[in-house]
């Protein structure tokens, strides 16, 4: 999915973290090389986990704690993936090097295929 959505959108990085313990773990992605680890409430992804809320930062340099994975990254929208029972077990990240890049149409989208990701993987659960 993060390959698909890194090659039909026209956005910079995309990828899954899934929430390990205390922090989100690096899961499949594709784009720059990124982090590996993000403690909970630290930078877009850490906040959306700790929130439990979409964030879309249309600039992310005024987005107080941003993590810096890759420099040039302007705008970012990060979504929280649930179980059934409510509980957040990672996020899907997507970055772009445009400031302001993420219109309503996108994070609808990309809500959606989230939702679809949360709805196929808890089949197996």
């Amino acid at each position: 999915m993060a390959a698909l959505i890194h090659e039909k959108l026209p956005f910079s990085w995309a990828g899954f973290y899934r929430v390990i313990g205390d922090e989100l773990v690096l899961g499949p992605f594709q784009g720059k090389s990124a982090c590996i680890r993000i403690g909970k409430g630290r930078g877009v992804c850490g906040a959306a986990w700790e929130r439990d809320e979409v964030l879309v930062v249309s600039d992310v340099s005024r987005f107080e704690g941003h993590i810096a994975c890759d420099g040039e990254t302007r705008s970012e929208v990060v979504i929280p993936l649930r179980s059934p029972d409510g509980s957040v077990w990672g996020v899907l990240d997507v970055d772009s090097r445009v400031e302001n890049d993420f219109g309503g149409v996108d994070v609808a989208g990309l809500i959606d295929v989230a939702e679809r990701v949360e709805r196929f993987l808890s089949r197996g659960r």
